[in-house]
């Protein structure tokens, strides 16, 4: 096999300041067992254990996890040592010293540090490890529409790393529609630094945002639209999946090919990372299927004696894209593999899960059904996910994986 490997590391054509590396097509069976270790949420729980709305969940140095509870009236980070039993909370909705007026993403240090992101306070909330707030860093330049999503933060350095074009909390007041709107056109990686008392930012990498007609939107559409430009694209377009690696390179997939690129910041994308697998075509009956779960989904939730006429016409109308993108998912791990989530049978299903390293080796694919993504990684093999019941319930799952190899 190691003869093989090193065919593969051959396959490398220079193109420009990247390089293109050509992985195989062949999958190499990974198998995996997890040890669980603690459940949260559960109807047997603490009171605290209660959740509104888990946005994000992410480990320190220490194995502690640290949930994120964006619901308005809660905002608050909970913290939870390795035993599964609660450390301490932080935040909470408020005015006074470390204390939310809208949070809207978290994101924590490996030395135990946190950092809340809060809209309607325009900056960035600093914790010490031990859960002491230490202070606010201000937005250097707040835009008309301040938004936020996911944000990571590579080890050793007071910096996070987010996507504001995927925001996922963003605020809209009335200024915004007396600004004319910087439409985007990219996905640009933004690196926020919070060692001052003002954020400084600069870009690590752009990727590619398929494009959006503006054309025929007036000031109200662009501002609503502007936040998550991605929202007004059809259905199965390519999205955009992300992940920090231990250097503070970014992993991401940006197409509906099997592309891995690595962004470097001061560089662009230094590396690609290919398998030869196509984007299959969308059908009639893949769209009549979709549009029939959707349906589904909607009456299963809807009030009773709901008027659903309106949103089934939406459902009706939808646009859909031309291709399936061969890539669903990715996720950085804390010793530098990518796992990359592959599309399975259908539109909507999960396939097998390659690993990947930066430097362009392929270590093998868990097979489809052999685990979802997790929503975090740990260290020393820890991953947490966040399961989801037919009643809307989190449960947020921790375990410890164990690799096998065959």
């Amino acid at each position: 096999m190691c003869c093989v490997l090193s065919l593969w590391l051959l396959l490398v054509t220079p193109a420009g300041a990247q390089r293109i590396v050509q992985l195989p097509a062949e999958d190499r069976s990974l198998e995996i067992d997890f040890e669980e270790l603690y459940r949260l949420g559960t109807m047997a729980g603490e009171d605290w254990e209660q959740f509104g709305l888990i946005a994000n969940v992410a480990f320190d140095g220490a194995g502690k996890l640290f949930l994120f509870d964006r619901l308005m009236e809660a905002q608050i980070v909970f913290v939870v040592g390795p035993d599964g039993r609660l450390v301490r909370r932080l935040g909470g909705p408020g005015e006074g010293p470390g204390e939310f007026g809208n949070a809207g993403a978290m994101a924590v240090f490996a030395d135990g540090r946190v950092t809340v992101a809060d809209l309607d306070r325009r900056g960035y909330h600093l914790f010490a490890a031990d859960g002491e707030f230490e202070r606010l860093v201000r937005m250097s330049e707040p835009s008309a529409i301040p938004r936020v999503g996911h944000l990571v933060v590579p080890p050793g350095a007071d910096v996070v790393i987010g996507v504001p074009t995927l925001a996922t909390a963003w605020m809209i007041s009335g200024a915004s529609f007396r600004t004319p709107v910087r439409f985007p056109t990219s996905h640009a990686f933004e690196r926020t630094i919070l060692s001052g008392e003002e954020t400084v930012t600069d870009t690590v990498a752009e990727a590619w945002m398929p494009p959006v007609d503006i054309r025929d939107m007036d000031q109200t559409a662009l501002v609503n639209t502007a936040p998550r430009p991605t929202s007004e694209l059809p259905e199965f377009s390519p999205e955009l999946h992300w992940g920090v690696l231990p250097d503070g390179r970014v992993a991401f997939s940006d197409s509906a090919t099997y592309a891995v690129k690595i962004g470097e910041a001061g560089v662009g994308v230094v590396r690609i990372l290919n398998r030869p697998f196509q984007p299959e075509p969308v059908t009639g009956g893949m769209i009549r299927a979709e549009r029939r779960r959707r349906v589904e989904r909607l009456e299963e939730n809807a009030r009773p004696g709901a008027n659903l006429q309106t949103r089934r016409r939406r459902i009706a109308e939808l646009e859909f894209h031309t291709e399936l993108s061969v890539i669903r998912g990715l996720a950085t791990t804390w010793d530098g593999h990518i796992w990359v989530l592959r599309r399975g049978a259908g539109p909507m299903d999960d396939g097998p899960i390659d690993v990947l390293t930066p430097d362009g080796r392929y270590l093998g694919s868990y097979p489809a059904g052999t685990t979802v993504l997790p929503a975090a990684f740990g260290p020393d093999g820890l991953v947490a996910f966040v399961e989801v019941s037919e009643l809307g319930v989190q449960t947020v799952v921790v375990k410890r994986m164990v690799p096998n190899e065959r």
